[in-house]
This record gives C-alpha cells, sequence and structure tokens, in this order.
C-alpha cells in the first residue's frame, strides 16, 4: 500500500470542526484542539473522538501551548465579529483582540506554516488596515514569509457564496509567489442549492427532520433590489435563496427570522418560483401584501440544509439545541473549501526539509499522540 505523509495540526477556535473536517482530509492529523462554546466542543469530540479538543477561554490555556511546539501547522478562525459589516464592525470589540492571541500562539508553538482565517472586511476596508499592517508586522517579526488572500467559497465547490480572508505564512518557504496560481488549480463549478437540496427530501422527510418553526411574513415596507433574492420582501434578515444558484453566506445567528427562505414547491418540486412572482408584482407597483399572507410553501432552512450547503458531511453529528446547533454551523468554515486551502498549505510544506511529517499508512487512523501536561 502507497505510503503517504501525515502532517501535525493544532487546530485554534475550533467551532464544531468545519475548518478540521477539509485539513484532516487533505493529510492533517489534528493533535490537539480549543474552543469556547461548549456545545461545539462536544459536538467536536463526537465527530474527532481521537482529537483532544480543550473546552474554555484559550488564554486560560497559554500556559501549556509550548508542549506543541515544532508542530507542522497551526490553523484557525479568532472570532470576526468585531470586523464583520454584518456585526457593529467596533474596533474595541474584546473579541478582536484573540487575533493577537492566534498570533502568541505561532510565537510559542514555531510551526512550519500557520493559517488564520477571518472575514473579508478585514483584508479588505480601510477601516482595518492599521490591524492588517500590524499583522503582517507580527508575521514578518516571527520570521514568516506570508500572504493575504481573500477566496470565495463558490468557486471552490460550495454551493454559497462566502468570501473569507486567508493569511497564510510559511517558515522555510520563502518564495510562495505562485501561491494564488496554486489556488487556482482547484476551482471548479459548484452545485447549486437545489442539486444539493434534492437528496435531502422536503422539510420533515426521513433525511430532514430538523426543520426551524420560524415563521415567514411579508415586509410592510419591502427594499426592493433587481434581483428577487435581494432586497427584504420578507421580515427579517433571512432572504430567500435562489435554488439554481448559490446560497447567500449562512450567518451564526440563524434558528429565527434570520434564517434563509426556501420556497419548497420551487426548489423541490419545480414549480414557478412565488418570490420571483411576488418581486415581479411589487416591481411593477402592486401594493405589499399582508403580514400573514405569505404561502407555507415559503419556510425557513432546516439544519440539514444548511450543513450540505455548509459541507459538512452527512453523518456529521451536532450536539446542542437548535439555536446552538445553527450557530455552530454558521459559525464554520465551510468543509469544502478549507480542505482546498489545506490543500495548497500542503503543497509547499511538501517542499520544505524541516516538517516533522511521519509516513502513515492509508489504513491507519492512529492520532499523533502528544500527551497534554
Amino acid at each position: 500500500m502507497e505510503n503517504k505523509k501525515v502532517l501535525s495540526g493544532l487546530s485554534l477556535f475550533s467551532g464544531a470542526g468545519g475548518m478540521d473536517v477539509g485539513f484532516i482530509r487533505a493529510g492533517f492529523k489534528v493533535v490537539a484542539a480549543n474552543d469556547i462554546d461548549k456545545d461545539a466542543c462536544l459536538t467536536y469530540e463526537a465527530n474527532h473522538p481521537g482529537t483532544l479538543i480543550k473546552h474554555g477561554d484559550i488564554n486560560e490555556h497559554l500556559i501549556n501551548i509550548r508542549q506543541f511546539e515544532g508542530v507542522d501547522l497551526v490553523f484557525g478562525g479568532p472570532p470576526c465579529q468585531g470586523f464583520s459589516v454584518a456585526g457593529k464592525m467596533n474596533p474595541n470589540d474584546p473579541r478582536n483582540q484573540l487575533l493577537w492571541v492566534f498570533m502568541k500562539v505561532v510565537e510559542l508553538t514555531k510551526p512550519w506554516a500557520f493559517v488564520c482565517e477571518n472575514v473579508k472586511a478585514l483584508a479588505v476596508l480601510d477601516k482595518w488596515s492599521t490591524i492588517r499592517q500590524h499583522l503582517f508586522h507580527c508575521a514578518s517579526r516571527l520570521g514568516y514569509t506570508y500572504k493575504l488572500v481573500v477566496l470565495n467559497s463558490a468557486d471552490f465547490g460550495v454551493p454559497q457564496s462566502r468570501e473569507r480572508m486567508f493569511l497564510i505564512g510559511f517558515r522555510d518557504i520563502k518564495d510562495i509567489s505562485d501561491l494564488e496560481v496554486q489556488f487556482e488549480l482547484y476551482k471548479k463549478k459548484a452545485p447549486t442549492v437545489r442539486d444539493i437540496l434534492l437528496p435531502l427530501g422536503v422539510a420533515g422527510s426521513e433525511k430532514n427532520q430538523r426543520i426551524c418553526n420560524a415563521k415567514v411574513t411579508i415586509a410592510a415596507k419591502p427594499v426592493m433590489r433587481r434581483s428577487p433574492y435581494a432586497g427584504m420582501m420578507f421580515n427579517g434578515q433571512g432572504r430567500p435563496l435562489n435554488p439554481d444558484g448559490y446560497s447567500c453566506v449562512l450567518h451564526a445567528s440563524m434558528g429565527g427570522n434570520k434564517t434563509p427562505i426556501i420556497d419548497e414547491d420551487h426548489c423541490y418540486f419545480g414549480q414557478d418560483s412565488w418570490v420571483e412572482w411576488y418581486h415581479s408584482y411589487l416591481m411593477k407597483g402592486g401594493k405589499p401584501l399582508s403580514l400573514n399572507a405569505a404561502p407555507k410553501r415559503l419556510r425557513r432552512l432546516t439544519v440539514d440544509e444548511a450543513l450540505r450547503i455548509q459541507t459538512f458531511p452527512h453523518d456529521y453529528q451536532f450536539i446542542g439545541g437548535q439555536s446552538s446547533i445553527y450557530r455552530q454551523i454558521g459559525n464554520a468554515v465551510p468543509c469544502e473549501l478549507a480542505q482546498v486551502v489545506a490543500a495548497v498549505v500542503r503543497h509547499y510544506l511538501s517542499k520544505g526539509e524541516n516538517v516533522t511529517s511521519q509516513p502513515l499508512l492509508e489504513s491507519e487512523d492512529k492520532p499523533l499522540q502528544l500527551k497534554l501536561l
């Protein structure tokens, strides 16, 4: 049997493990993980029983982090609410400081590479230019060659238009000028929302039982856009999804009226879209319908549908109440996007001579053993 090399990874701000799924698929063994969300940690344990995940504030675990010195990779996505355009974009949000905690872990463990994921806004907005420059300075001071890239998950097989930034650094590889070229090699057409949901069956069926009970109601003062799937024709921030396109970003605030809307008859049975009809009606000068006039065929995205759109494995187990599960799904990096990032990082690490990878037979699935102090 062909030998493959396994690279060790330390996962930070791991959540339910969506990013970890991608990195594991690409040939990394996660030696330890951490998150402050208890339900997310329980979910992680249920799906990654060979990996130790430490629950709690990451600052409480820094004292023992040096035991992972020399790990091949440190990866994770520090909480992004303080930087996101979907939030208040508060520069004093205490969660912003976790970006520097991530870099502190890099300093303490000296990995051969790191991947820091966050929202697109941190990478492109002038408001955060000082933060970016400080981040670059940290990477350079620690001896890393780095690049900042913004990737849209829809370009890599994920049925969701979700743009995220990835700061990627390497310690012993000086030339990463072709990094964007490497990502181009992995681009592929994503399935549509309809393609990914049809195998589930309608809401309430055997494979699609975890429904969202938040009602869809008509907005009294709709905000119109050219597309029926933009604007705000319904109350709440959950917009309708186009079955023949890609989903909008799935947010951690799903579970109520911020959960995207599905026209079930249009998506599952191919009937004409009620959403498109109503949009056309309003654009022609029609008056908004009454609050409760939305037909029953309009309902919120289910847990199982959200899982598929985020490209989690179909049998991935989630622990916690429904709002907690929606939060865990929305907080995750789509697994297939994470796998692409991991594959590109692995490509560069395979060029290095100092990585601590060990031969691993394809049939072997035991995790690397790094004992916690």
